[in-house]
């Protein structure tokens, strides 16, 4: 069997994954340990016994999937669950003429997974957090900084710290997609400043306050890309280099509305299980993924 090096680098599991993904990738910011939480069922078995297997999907192509892989893959397909809510499984869901159109990506993000190396368990819990009934979450997207129309189709949430060097990997990224899918795509930042960062916080407020004076990404871009440099003085280099108004600036710095505003951020991301960064909610799903797939995923939703 032909080995492919796994690019699980920055993976942010539920449960039984996160201690892994820690310890061996290291790529993100832990803001401490919390209690497991249980996965959702994944839906093996969702044809039962009874119905034929599916074994190929005319629109979906897995010729760069070894044998085995391709073994695993038609397994998936005929056990996990469709995404449109009917009691089948995927694979049936994609082989039918005129079904919904979330089947086929589904299918297609399969592939992905798989030729990405990820583990049969792994590719389960991520299905389920894409396309489970009980895995979309509300998230806030009104009032905070954001890049992208308000209509547009895919809206991508981030609870970040401007000391999380993996935070800083994901901003050109972000940064990427934004242009790649201009019009597509919205992007909202959201502080979740970690206590092990002691300069993450007033990083925030000076971003905030730069935003009162529209300026909030350039801010950002300046604080991610000198994040050994985060004292108050470096802040207002940065000011004065993105042409703020410095006394305003520190007003704003200054103000209780400033800091209330991280601290709604941290008990929001508090609620939805948020514990590192970057967290990345994708319109109301949690992603899982390393930051460097992003693209892909939002490619994938766009397909849909």
């Amino acid at each position: 069997m032909r080995q492919r090096p796994s690019r699980r680098t920055g993976i942010f599991f539920t449960a039984s994954l996160v201690a892994t993904a820690f310890v061996l990738m290291g790529a993100s910011c832990s803001g401490g340990s919390s209690e497991p939480a249980t996965p959702e069922a994944t839906g093996s078995g969702a044809e039962g016994g009874g119905a034929p297997r599916v074994e190929n999907i005319a629109a979906v192509d897995v010729s760069e999937l070894t044998a085995p892989e391709r073994r695993i893959w038609v397994s998936l397909v005929n056990d996990v669950l469709s995404p449109c809510g009917d009691p089948v499984s995927v694979g049936r869901c994609a082989s039918a003429p005129g079904s919904c159109r979330r089947c086929v990506p589904a299918a297609r993000y399969l592939v992905r997974l798989i030729s990405e190396g990820y583990e049969r368990s792994e590719i389960e819990e991520l299905y389920e957090m894409r396309y489970g009934r009980n895995t979309e979450v509300e998230v806030a997207v009104d009032g905070f900084p954001s890049r992208g129309g308000v209509m547009s189709r895919i809206t991508i949430v981030e609870f970040s710290d401007f000391q999380c060097p993996h935070c800083a990997a994901a901003h050109p990224i972000l940064e990427q997609i934004l242009h790649d899918y201009e019009g597509e795509v919205r992007v909202v930042f959201r502080q979740y400043p970690l206590p092990g960062h002691p300069r993450a916080a007033p990083a925030a407020r000076a971003a905030l306050a730069a935003g009162a004076q529209n300026k909030y990404f350039e801010m950002a871009t300046l604080l991610f890309a000198h994040q050994d440099a985060l004292e108050d003085a470096d802040l207002d280099r940065y000011a004065t280099q993105i042409g703020l108004d410095l006394e305003r600036f520190h007003t704003d710095i200054a103000a209780p509305a400033t800091q209330a505003r991280i601290d709604a951020d941290r008990d929001a991301g508090h609620e939805l299980g948020v514990e590192g960064t970057p967290t990345f909610f994708i319109n109301g799903r949690r992603f899982h993924e390393a930051p460097s797939a992003l693209a892909h995923y939002v490619a994938e939703e766009l397909d849909q």
